[in-house]
């Protein structure tokens, strides 16, 4: 039996030109087991949508990808650390200094770049 790696697409859309969908699909393609995180939505690509990280029914994750403006990402630190994910993926747009700061005092280690190219996938491809 494979297991398959897992993520929470935290800003996930429902909106499919958003690159918070565009990341569920390029999961998907990549066989992760992908859970959606957006408060205001039901499901994302077929998929059920949760209202927070907490809430993600998942034993471990593997990464954490980040679609959210600087503000919202800094309120989020408290929720990553307490799933303790192996990665931590700070899209482009979503993090600032503050971001930075807050990250590396509560230990946690960010990748900011673009997850869905460090899949091997080009975001306008999917």
């Amino acid at each position: 039996m494979t297991i398959r790696p897992t993520v929470a697409v935290v800003g996930a859309s429902r909106d499919r030109g958003k690159f918070g969908n565009i990341s569920v699909r390029a999961h998907l393609q990549q066989g992760y087991e992908v859970f959606p995180v957006n408060p205001h939505a039901d499901e994302v690509e077929g998929l059920p949508a949760f209202e927070s990280l907490s809430a993600v029914p998942a034993n471990n994750l593997d990464r954490v990808s980040v679609y959210l403006p600087p503000d919202l990402t800094l309120d989020l630190l408290n929720e990553i650390e307490d799933v303790e994910p192996t990665e931590v993926w700070l899209n482009p747009g979503s993090s600032d200094e503050n971001v930075r700061s807050r990250a590396a005092q509560l230990g946690i280690e960010i990748i900011e770049a673009c997850s869905i190219v460090d899949l091997g996938v080009s975001p306008h491809a999917v």
